[in-house]
């Protein structure tokens, strides 16, 4: 192994180093429509202090003509997550942001994945129709 190979730091987290998992946010909105209007309120009155406050993180902001305001956030591991900011105010997308700061980027993954399951016999035993006394008339 050559020493610049040798000499190159890998991104890892841990004691030593933290990697944050999102890379980059995209504000999509519309100059025109109502429904933007707090989204184009946080965007003049927070973005700067957000860039400068995550300097990981990419910051952009986009025009979407005609359509609803969303953030979607990208992330490291190759997955993004999209957030609809309608009918927001600005102190909602702020927090509906820090969500997405502060998210891995894992997919959600249901608690209960599976029915219980007895370690014991049930006191009735199994029920079967084959093992029932046929019926009397």
């Amino acid at each position: 192994m050559s020493l610049p190979a040798a000499l190159r730091s890998r991104a890892a987290n841990g004691h030593a180093a933290y990697v944050p998992a999102i890379r980059k946010l995209v504000f999509e909105f519309c100059t025109s429509w109502p429904t933007s209007q707090p989204t184009r309120t946080f965007l003049v009155n927070s973005l700067q202090k957000l860039a400068r406050a995550n300097p990981h993180v990419e910051v952009v902001a986009r025009e979407r003509v005609h359509r609803e305001p969303i953030i979607r956030g990208f992330y490291a591991n190759g997955r993004d997550k999209v957030i609809s900011l309608k009918g927001l105010e600005p102190s909602g997308i702020r927090k509906k942001v820090e969500l997405l700061l502060d998210s891995s980027g894992a997919k959600i993954k249901p608690l209960k994945s599976r029915p219980v399951e007895s370690s014991t016999e049930s006191v009735r035993g199994i029920w079967s129709g084959v093992h029932a006394p046929r019926p009397t008339l």
